[in-house]
């Protein structure tokens, strides 16, 4: 495949490292210093740019007929009109606020300690998560899909950052040095606690996610998520 990258950090390198080790080909770094883009030399495009930069990136390649996948964050207010929007053009389109095959299968224990959880009004959830120091929004992407599993089978109606109440999740952030990502969530009553974590050791795991939703997403119509992708039901 003929690859775009916008985006051309830590992730951006790696996703290329990654990409021409499986056979493809970066044909484009767009960035803040090389914003020339060319849609007629590409086969599909790796957003991981700004959460200023990801709608109209997005925007674009759908307006050219270039599959793309997002794992840029920060940017959500405006998801649903870009999937409407997908729809109307008959583009291809994933957005995934992890493309690690661990996240996801924790995203899915997430949901199903939740429901396990939801009678137990005596346990109080909280989560928290550590980024590297360069991390533009918080919470984490992550962060909020995790708190979004909680709320949908539990009393939660929403969350907030650094606080919590009676109908509302804590969700903490810290920067911390170079992390790659942790996520904890934890159940704490009077008597124990509970608590399932994911822990990044590096970047690796979600480039190489990317790259293998791009690969998966060519030739097909519409917007999907990463469980399409990988088959998680």
């Amino acid at each position: 495949m003929r690859i775009a990258l916008f985006g051309y950090g830590k992730m951006g390198k790696m996703i290329e490292r990654l990409a021409v080790e499986r056979g493809h080909e970066i044909i484009a770094k767009i960035d803040v210093e090389n914003k020339e883009v060319d849609y007629s030399i590409m086969d599909v495009a790796i957003d991981f740019s700004t959460p200023n930069a990801a709608f109209d990136n997005i925007k674009n390649c759908i307006d050219h007929n270039i599959p793309i996948i997002s794992g840029t964050t920060g940017w959500l207010s405006k998801y649903g009109e870009l999937v409407h929007y997908c729809e109307e053009k008959n583009g291809a389109f994933i957005y995934a606020s992890n493309f690690s095959l661990g996240v996801n299968i924790f995203f899915e224990l997430n949901e199903y300690l939740a429901k396990m959880m939801n009678n137990l009004s005596q346990y109080e959830v909280s989560l928290e998560e550590i980024h590297h120091t360069q991390k533009l929004d918080a919470p984490s992407g992550t962060a909020i899909t995790l708190a979004e599993g909680i709320i949908s089978h539990t009393g939660y109606q929403d969350w907030k950052l650094d606080e919590g109440g009676n109908q509302q999740l804590k969700i903490a952030s810290k920067r911390i040095g170079d992390t790659p990502g942790t996520h904890i969530i934890d159940y704490t009553s009077g008597v124990d606690s509970i608590e399932i974590k994911h822990t990044a050791h590096n970047r690796e795991g979600f480039a190489l996610g990317a790259v293998i939703a791009a690969e998966w997403i060519l030739g097909r119509t519409g917007v999907f998520t990463i469980k399409d992708v990988l088959n998680l039901g």
